[in-house]
Parts: C-alpha cells; sequence; structure tokens
C-alpha cells in the first residue's frame, strides 16, 4: 500500500522569527506529517523592488508595505536554516524547503536536504529548473498557474538534466483557494500526460479537498499551517491551525489505509458474518420421510450455513430420506 507523504507547510508562517519557525516544526511533528517545509530566498535575488504584492498579500499585510520589503521581513538566513534543519533530526521531521533563486537552492545543497519541492512560479522559469536538477535529488513540482504546455516544458527540462525522481503537484495558487476551481481531476490529467507520481498542494480552506485528494490517489499531500490564524502575515489566514493539521493528517491516514488492493473479495472482518448475514434453503413446513419436494416445501432464510439459495431448483423433485422440521435447513445427506 503506498504511503501518502504529507508535508507541512511552514512557509513563511514563522513571520521572520526562528523561536517561531522553531514552534512550527513542533507542532508539524506532533501531527504526524512526515516533512515540515519552510521557503528559502533572498529578497533581493527574487523580486525586484518595484514588484506588486498578490491581492491576498494586499488583504493580509499593511498596505503601505511593498512586496520586497515583506519579503526582507519574512526571509531567514542561513544560520536559521541550519537551525531549524538541526531542530528537525531532533524530533524526527524531515526538513524540507523551497528554494526561490540559485544560491538558496545551493543553501540547500550544502545541507543534504533529500528533495527539492519547487514552488508553482518557478515552472516557467526554466534555467532555475535546470540548475535544481543538475543537483541530481529527487523533485517534487508544484504546477499552480500552469497549462499543461508548461508543465510539459519543465518535465521536459528537469529530465533533461538527469532527474528521473519526479512528482507533479496539482495546485490552485490563491489563497484561500475557491473550491469551485480546485478541478481535482486535473490530477488524473497529469498523471496521464506524463506517467509521473502525482499529488496536490492544497490552498483551500479547511482539509476535506486534501482528503478527497488522498482518496483519489494523491501520493503527496502539502498543506499550509500556522499556529494561529489571526497572526499577521500573508499566508496564516488561508492555512490550518495544528488541531486541524491534526485532523487532516489522521483522516488522510484514514484513507489511505481504506484504498486497499483493489481485489474484489471478503474481507477478513467480513467473514464472521457471512453465515449470519447469508441465507440458506430451509423446509418451508415439518414435511416426513419419503416426501417427494415440491417449490411450495422449501423457503429461504437465515443463517447462511446451509445449501445456498442458487441450489434450489436442483432440490425440487428430489426425495427425503428423513423427515425434517420447519426451517430445518436442507442438506444432501437428506435427500435420496
Amino acid at each position: 500500500m503506498p504511503h501518502v507523504f504529507i508535508i507541512a507547510e511552514a512557509g513563511v508562517n514563522h513571520n521572520g522569527s526562528l523561536e517561531l519557525a522553531l514552534k512550527l516544526i513542533d507542532a508539524a511533528q506532533a501531527s504526524g506529517a512526515d516533512a515540515v517545509k519552510f521557503q528559502t530566498f533572498r529578497a533581493d535575488r527574487l523580486a525586484a523592488r518595484s514588484a506588486p504584492k498578490a491581492q491576498y498579500q494586499e488583504r493580509t499585510t499593511a498596505e503601505a508595505e511593498s512586496q520586497f520589503v515583506m519579503l526582507e521581513r519574512l526571509q531567514l538566513d542561513a544560520d536559521a536554516h541550519r537551525r531549524l534543519n538541526e531542530h528537525c533530526r531532533k524530533v524526527g521531521i524531515q526538513f524540507l524547503s523551497s528554494p526561490f533563486d540559485q544560491g538558496s537552492a545551493d543553501l540547500l545543497a550544502s545541507m543534504d536536504m533529500p528533495i527539492y519541492k519547487v514552488p508553482s512560479g518557478e515552472i516557467t522559469n526554466l534555467p532555475f529548473l535546470d540548475h535544481l536538477a543538475r543537483k541530481n535529488r529527487p523533485m517534487i513540482l508544484s504546477t499552480g498557474m500552469s497549462t499543461l504546455e508548461e508543465v510539459e516544458e519543465a518535465v521536459r527540462t528537469i529530465r533533461a538534466a538527469g532527474v528521473t525522481e519526479l512528482t507533479l503537484l496539482h495546485c490552485v495558487t490563491e489563497y484561500p483557494a475557491p473550491y469551485a476551481e480546485i478541478n481535482l481531476r486535473a490530477m488524473q490529467t497529469l498523471k496521464s500526460a506524463f506517467d509521473l507520481p502525482v499529488g496536490y498542494s492544497d490552498h483551500t480552506s479547511g482539509i476535506e479537498i486534501a482528503i478527497a485528494a488522498a482518496a483519489m490517489g494523491a501520493v503527496v499531500i502539502e498543506k499550509h499551517f500556522t499556529l494561529d490564524r489571526s497572526l499577521p502575515g500573508p499566508d496564516h489566514a488561508a492555512s490550518l491551525e495544528p488541531a486541524e493539521l491534526r485532523q487532516m493528517v489522521a483522516a488522510i491516514r484514514h484513507v489511505e489505509s481504506a484504498l486497499g488492493s483493489g481485489v474484489k473479495a471478503p474481507a477478513p472482518c467480513e467473514l464472521q458474518n457471512m453465515p449470519i448475514a447469508r441465507k440458506s434453503i430451509v423446509a418451508a413446513r415439518s414435511l416426513p420421510a419419503g416426501h417427494r419436494l415440491e417449490s411450495a416445501d422449501l423457503d429461504i432464510k437465515r443463517p447462511g450455513s446451509g445449501l445456498a439459495p442458487k441450489l434450489l431448483p436442483e432440490l425440487v423433485g428430489r426425495i427425503l430420506r428423513s423427515e425434517v422440521d420447519k426451517d430445518d435447513m436442507i442438506n444432501w445427506d437428506q435427500l435420496a
């Protein structure tokens, strides 16, 4: 049974505070998630000073604060990243971070991060994808905001650089993303088009869409979380709180356990109930020995430990070797 790899996306919900980032790691580990993921960037490499903020960022941050200033406030330095990686090892959860520039990718490589998670905004940044792919590590690529053709170009670039372990995440890049625009069936389209493992990065409110994606076969689920949705910052309002994250992880574990092998057969727990719930052929009334059975002499009732109802036509016309009482199960030994 495949294991759904659950990424608790801390992102920038640490608000630039190492102390808060460490608490986010603890909350992710307590939830049962497989990994906790941050975002690694330098503001001066990521955005021009004139770059506008997204509408959701305008709603959740100070109006006068530019995207560049916001990013400066949210970035963590190399020492902080090493502390986070060390703390993840200490508490027993996989450290991940999405790099947004080549220098940040190199920093994460120096920390021996085992998987590169590429954010949706970089899917058309082919030089960057090539740089990441040449690290020769497994990659997870989010595909928010992209067409199938753009995904194809990104996949081709990554494969050409030698990466063989690549997972695609369907994603809708809005915070929160509207349910009616999620299009979970696009996961199946990606899987069919590229013959690659497919998962889902969820930005909806609540936990049910991520659970549905797991039921549809997602091998990776990524979900933003925060310690407190009321905290200031661009992503807190669209994130789960720790109790909700725990609920989501538990529900996905139930779903992946329930998916099973696909073979249609009685489950082990059903075997004891089969003779109770099924029916057998019984005598409709008391009958003497030597009686030739007619349809009216026979009935079908529980339990199911006798002759199966499908055998009823074979009993009609047979002669009883011994008497039977009403509701007695008919068996072959009683028939001449």
